[in-house]
């Protein structure tokens, strides 16, 4: 009985071996939903992990566990280690394909001989060296087979046991029946035998699915180099002393020490110590980071030349590093729309295989002469059903997924669903927030105006030097401009802040006033009105300065730009795609933006809460649109865009309202994002063709429909080879996004229209 909706829910991984095609990820995937309390259950062929979601008072992660193993595959909690797990299923697929081809070689050699290797007793001899290829290294796929069976269902062992166990028991019945007739001496020549078909077969088959399973590690690289980036221990400051303990013991709130070339164990803020820190494995920020007290250090990064003590604060899945990876992984397990195609035809097509391979063997038996039709009519059915093994449909989709997600992780780019990369793969507009995304999100100085004769310098040493004894962001902001053009800034007395209006204070014996237009002219001082319009018609706050009564310039402060606003917004115009900015801000500001990147449509003033209704709108308009924010203010927009992305540092990735997350504050990786997005649908596509091509030509050609124009004939065993190398490509094709490039956006409809060259050198 079905426990109460009531019931709270749990979710748990799976790891699941054994699965060889998309029809054995359905399978799992069926017996998963179908038990009782399980709300969710979706399976992953590349990962090999199943993902569900339960009700913990109808069932448990045990229960799920066994019904995996009824289907007739391994399965295990996640709590193992899963890199043994698959080595050790590498290691036996190894040792299985060396048994299949020491035997199967030889048989072979003496089917293809046509006679030129005939000795008496060779058909036993064949008979003897093919057991061991069908007792010990078929024995998976005929076991995957009868467990396929025994639930009503078929899939790719289904084909294959079927094509090799019929080639196989025929031949064993034709030797049988020879050595009855004639005497097991072998006089009267050879019985019609194809023990090399069958045993080819096994041999293809096992070695592609060897090179596919190293293909699918070798996919998953890049989740795997982020779990090597923690250290194993950690040393510690328990009682006075220091102590070298496992990372799995390390507790929030411990004092950490990490000392010169090493690896950050956990999550934590400074204590003591300064040095730099290299985050590019995390951000992938390029130059180190300065740490010092008070400075936040992430797990997994390198400590530069000096020495840190930090306190403990995200250990275990609570550090950032953790809690990359576990996005990372989730998306891996996660299904984009366009795999439930791949899903729909793995479904239906091995009942149509078969039914097309009877066919098959039905029309050789009654067109081939009655001494002939039996094998000739057996020989093309097994073709057919070795050839139409869907392995490259099952892995089209989720290898490129699983590949694009993961180089996406080491760019910075945190996918958190395929459905989202499929999403921004379509996206024609995008639509950044101003504050702290195309702008640096603090005050900077933009424009200095002296009255003459003094110099811009001058104003500004001379203002830096007022401003020095305020906390306010622009004093702030006007003290780090004198520094960055290290200027000389004289010491100040009898300051004295005025809020909402300005300082006044003593510089080199004289009062210096700083602030608003009506605070000076409230001193008494004639404010240049024409300075005051320019700037705020270019959308600056004004910082107006006075000496002993007289007016001696005006400053212009704005939320300075990023550097990389206008490279990136022309990128995304070369891209094809529409660039709109969101503001709260007022006109004039908003509009000097806009200005300096080459915007045209802005929307300004608008509160956080009616974001979400501006970015509705553009959907209304049949826009496709991928929103960019900080993902605080920006969440309800974040949330109705068609694909929402959240910049930041590592911390702000979690966000629940954003579809990816861009590690580095950097807004190239938007274009990382969106470009990878599209690169890595290109590849799914191409995949996709690759694998409906190849069985919308070989099934044809296995049947023998080339024999009567060409005289071509594809054997079981040429058959055999073109799957195995069939799933080798689509996964090699995939593996072609490891060297995607950052910031490296496909061209113009290159998702679509135009060939992909973003590998190119």
């Amino acid at each position: 009985m079905t426990a109460p909706a009531s019931d709270p829910l749990d979710h748990t991984d799976l790891v699941v071996l054994g699965m060889t095609c998309a029809a054995c990820a359905r399978r799992v995937e069926k017996a998963l939903t179908k038990t009782p309390g399980v709300r969710e259950a979706t399976v992953n062929f590349a990962t090999r992990k199943a993902s569900v979601t339960f009700e913990t008072g109808a069932t448990s992660a045990e229960v799920l566990v066994a019904k995996v193993v009824d289907a007739g595959y391994d399965a295990m909690l996640p709590r193992v280690d899963v890199a043994e797990e698959v080595s050790r299923e590498e290691r036996d697929l190894r040792l299985r394909f060396t048994v299949a081809a020491v035997f199967g070689v030889p048989v072979a050699v003496l089917g293809m001989a046509h006679g030129a290797l005939d000795f008496p007793g060779m058909t036993w001899v064949s008979l003897a060296l093919s057991v061991p290829v069908m007792g010990y290294s078929a024995a998976p796929i005929l076991r995957a087979a009868w467990a396929a069976l025994r639930h009503r269902a078929a899939d790719m062992n289904t084909l294959v046991a079927l094509g090799t166990g019929s080639a196989f028991i025929y031949s064993v019945a034709m030797t049988l029946a020879h050595a009855v007739k004639h005497g097991v001496s072998g006089h009267g020549g050879h019985p019609e035998v194809y023990f090399e078909a069958a045993t080819s077969v096994i041999v293809f088959v096992l070695l592609g699915r060897f090179l596919e399973s190293r293909a699918r590690t070798r996919a998953g690289a890049a989740v795997r180099k982020l779990h090597e980036l923690a250290p194993a221990s950690a040393i510690v400051l328990r009682d006075g002393e220091e102590r070298e303990i496992a990372l799995a013991n390390v507790r929030a709130g411990d004092r950490v020490v990490v000392r010169s070339a090493q690896r950050i164990p956990v999550d934590g803020a400074v204590e003591s110590g300064t040095s730099t820190v290299d985050e590019s494995m995390l951000t992938g920020e390029s130059m180190p980071v300065e740490k010092a007290p008070g400075s936040e250090v992430f797990a997994g990064t390198m400590n530069g030349d000096g020495s840190l003590i930090f306190r403990a604060s995200g250990v275990g899945q609570q550090t950032v590093l953790a809690q990359i990876i576990a996005a990372v992984e989730r998306a891996q397990g996660t299904k984009a729309p366009i795999a439930r195609l791949a899903d729909v035809v793995s479904g239906v097509f091995t009942p149509i295989v078969l039914v097309l391979a009877i066919a098959t063997f039905a029309l050789w038996f009654a067109l081939t002469p009655v001494d002939t039709r039996l094998a000739e009519g057996l020989l093309h059915a097994v073709a057919v059903l070795v050839i139409a093994c869907p392995c490259a449909l099952g892995l089209a989709t989720p290898a490129a997924l699983l590949v694009g997600t993961g180089r996406g992780a080491e760019l910075g780019v945190l996918v958190k669903s395929a459905a989202a990369l499929e999403a921004a793969s379509r996206v024609d507009t995008v639509v950044f927030d101003k504050s702290g995304t195309l702008t640096e999100g603090r005050p900077a100085v933009e424009r200095v105006a002296p009255k003459a004769p003094r110099t811009e310098d001058a104003l500004l040493a001379l203002t830096a030097a007022a401003e020095a004894g305020s906390e306010h962001p622009l004093a702030r902001a006007v003290v780090l401009a004198a520094k960055s053009r290290a200027l000389e800034v004289p010491s100040a007395t009898a300051f004295s802040a005025l809020p909402g209006r300005g300082v006044r204070a003593t510089v080199g014996g004289e009062v210096v006033l700083v602030g608003t237009r009506l605070f000076l002219e409230a001193e008494g001082v004639n404010v240049d009105g024409d300075a005051d319009d320019a700037l705020a018609q270019a959308g600056l706050t004004s910082m107006h300065v006075a000496v002993e009564g007289r007016y001696a310039g005006s400053l212009g402060l704005g939320d300075a730009v990023r550097p990389e606003a206008r490279e990136v917004v022309a990128t995304l115009r070369s891209m094809g795609l529409e660039v709109v900015m969101l503001t709260g801000d007022r006109p004039g500001p908003a509009s000097r933006v806009a200005s300096a990147l080459g915007l045209t449509r802005v929307h300004s003033e608008v509160l956080p809460t009616a974001k979400g209704h501006v970015v509705r709108g553009l959907l209304a308009e049949g826009k496709r649109v991928a929103m960019v924010g900080d993902g605080v203010n920006d969440a309800p927009a974040l949330a109705e865009a068609t694909v929402g992305l959240a910049m930041g540092s590592g911390t702000d990735v979690a966000m629940a309202t954003a579809d990816m997350g861009l590690l580095r504050a950097d807004l190239r990786g938007v274009v990382s994002a969106l470009g990878l997005a599209r690169r890595t649908m290109t590849i799914v596509r191409q995949n996709l063709f690759w694998a409906f091509l190849y069985n919308a030509i070989g099934i044809p050609v296995a049947a023998g429909a080339l024999e009567g124009l060409l005289g071509f004939r594809l054997t079981p065993m040429m058959a055999s080879l073109a799957m195995s190398l069939s799933s080798v490509s689509v996964l090699t094709n995939s593996l072609r996004l490891a060297r995607h490039k950052a910031s490296s956006p496909p061209r113009v409809g290159a998702t679509d229209r135009q060939p992909d060259r973003s590998d190119e050198p």
